[in-house]
């Protein structure tokens, strides 16, 4: 029996593509235990192509995505978040808003995908990369013990994520 339902917001920069991907992938993985948003600290306005399509090919909602700025979860009336993860170097590098709630904080850098020039295989390739990276460390995130794991060690948990395979950073940031 699941307590209560927690939370997730996906910080990118452009909030276009991995944060979409992640957004997507909790939706489904998490349903029923964790409500999960996306955003960006400078949003491109439109939601990558290639994002919705390898979401579709893996039977993942590839549709009512948007584009937005970080500022519409700080502001009031905005869900309260328990965890707050940035999905590139550029957001985790960034002054985020002051979060309500104060929630748990991690890095979980991976390589944009959206930055791959050559042919649409080439890129979609990229996508498919990013999203099995981004579906590995929600599948371990789901299985996390949250009821029961302190803070520290739930901390040391999501750093430990942020590093598995096909992380940008040595270091993973957590709070």
């Amino acid at each position: 029996m699941i307590d209560r339902v927690y939370n997730v917001l996906f910080l990118c920069t452009g909030n276009s593509a991995r944060s979409i991907l992640t957004e997507s992938i909790l939706k489904k993985d998490g349903a029923g235990r964790f409500n999960a948003f996306s955003a960006g600290s400078q949003p491109k306005g439109a939601v990558n192509p290639f994002a919705l399509r390898v979401l579709q090919s893996f039977d993942y909602p590839a549709t009512g995505f948007r584009s937005k700025n970080w500022e519409e979860f700080a502001a009031p009336g905005a869900p309260t978040m328990d965890f707050v993860f940035t999905v590139c170097d550029n957001a985790a590098g960034e002054t985020c808003p002051i979060w309500p709630g104060q929630p748990v904080t991690a890095h979980w850098g991976i390589e944009d995908p959206a930055a791959v020039e050559g042919t649409d295989i080439q890129k979609e390739a990229a996508f498919v990369t990013a999203f099995r990276y981004l579906k590995n460390r929600i599948s371990v995130f789901t299985q996390l013990p949250l009821k029961s794991i302190d803070q520290m060690a739930l901390g040391a948990r999501l750093r430990d994520i942020g590093r598995m395979e096909g992380s940008t950073a040595g270091q993973a940031k957590a709070s």
